[in-house]
């Protein structure tokens, strides 16, 4: 029997909010996968362990959900005034490819930190006791981020006491900075921040219903829904959702319809083939509830409550880029998310997810009628798990 080497790349795992996922450093990459292409998405694909029949990545780095089957590639920027150029891939758990349309907010929190520790960051600039501030190009949606890493001895600090809810141990606080976060140059709004040029539209699904909608592309393109036209109340945890399968479908049927509203496929079938955006969530007015790790949550203690799904499935906690939606379309009277909060205007809005409880800021303008997001603000943690090199079949890309 004919056997073939393993490859061995250098590679960091790290978390980043309530996301974990693999780096890389662009050119630690076999010389075929430095370049976009079938080879880089099959490399990346075995090093998470996809795809996978028995939904388990068992053979694999990943964790066999949406929040923990990601790779990320990082290197020196190409772009003017930044540091790092930063690539994003969700890789689906059951599906031969890997959804490069979007960015993923809370491993946006660990480039930063992975930046500095591989010397990606001009060392003049690195403060041996402070805040370090990297300039990231997230190239997969071409937008700034700003990320400010904290820094000890020189070296980056991992250990603190932020906490985050939907992460089980506190760490340090990485202060992020998404800079113009509306998705440019998609759907029929020419750019707008709200593609259809309307803040709530009736979102006609087939043998699902007429829904009123809020989508916008902030952060991450995403159709907001009323909870209670779903028959829910917004305090819905992972179980209430993911274990009904009739849901998910109705709701993966939204947000396909919605994509095709959002110009951002030709068609309903074409989605399938861009499960990472845009992203359904669903909202409602504060109301009590208790986390999934049992913590009691207050209707006086937040604006409103959201959940969201992601790749198919409800979300644990809540996605970083569907924030600074949620912040974004919050912000804006007349939306469905602003309704959902109270109405009125807001810089500043806390959501109750699964997990519990998320402060995001969001500033944002009006110029000719026209809504535009000049920048969303929040805070994450992100830590090392582990660094040192995967090994990979040498004919599996």
């Amino acid at each position: 029997m004919n056997s073939v080497p393993q490859t061995r790349i250098p590679a960091t795992y790290m978390r980043g909010g309530t996301s974990k996922g693999v780096f890389f450093r662009l050119q630690d990459l076999p010389e075929r996968a430095q370049a976009p292409g079938p080879a880089r998405d099959a490399l990346l694909s075995r090093v998470i362990g996809s795809p996978d029949p028995y939904g388990k990545h068992t053979d694999g780095m990943g964790g066999a959900t949406s929040s923990t089957s990601k790779v990320v590639i990082v290197s020196p920027s190409t772009q003017p005034d930044h540091d790092v150029d930063y690539l994003y891939g969700q890789v689906p758990i059951n599906e031969a490819f890997i959804d490069w349309s979007g960015n993923c907010g809370n491993l946006s929190s660990a480039v930063g930190p992975f930046a500095i520790a591989n010397g990606m960051v001009d060392p003049a600039r690195v403060p041996r006791d402070g805040l370090c501030t990297v300039r990231i190009w997230q190239a997969n949606i071409q937008k700034t981020i700003i990320a400010h890493v904290q820094v000890s001895g020189g070296e980056v600090q991992e250990t603190g006491d932020f906490e985050l809810d939907g992460v089980t141990f506190p760490a340090a606080e990485v202060q992020l900075e998404f800079i113009d976060p509306a998705d440019e140059g998609e759907g029929d709004g020419g750019g707008a921040m709200f593609p259809t040029g309307h803040l709530v539209d009736d979102l006609e699904v087939p043998g699902v219903g007429v829904f009123k909608a809020t989508m916008i592309n902030a952060g991450v393109p995403v159709v907001f829904v009323e909870a209670a036209a779903l028959g829910y109340d917004g305090t819905e945890l992972q179980g209430a959702i993911n274990e009904d399968n009739a849901a998910l479908a109705r709701l993966e049927a939204i947000r396909a319809h919605a994509a095709v509203r959002m110009g951002l496929v030709a068609d309903v079938a074409a989605a399938a083939k861009r499960p990472l955006t845009p992203k359904v969530a669903f909202v409602a007015p504060p109301k009590d509830y208790l986390s999934s790790s049992g913590k009691p949550v207050h209707a006086t203690g937040i604006d409103l409550l959201a959940r969201a799904m992601s790749m198919g499935k409800l979300h644990h906690a809540m996605m970083g880029t569907a924030s600074v939606a949620i912040a974004a379309a919050a912000a804006v009277p007349g939306t469905v998310v602003n309704a959902a909060a109270g109405g009125g205007t807001r810089e500043v809005v806390v959501f109750g997810h699964p997990s519990g409880t998320l402060r995001v800021g969001a500033e944002l303008r009006q110029v000719d009628g026209q809504w535009s997001a000049t920048k969303a603000i929040m805070s994450r943690s992100a830590r090392v798990l582990m660094e040192g090199a995967v090994r990979v079949p040498g004919d599996a890309f």
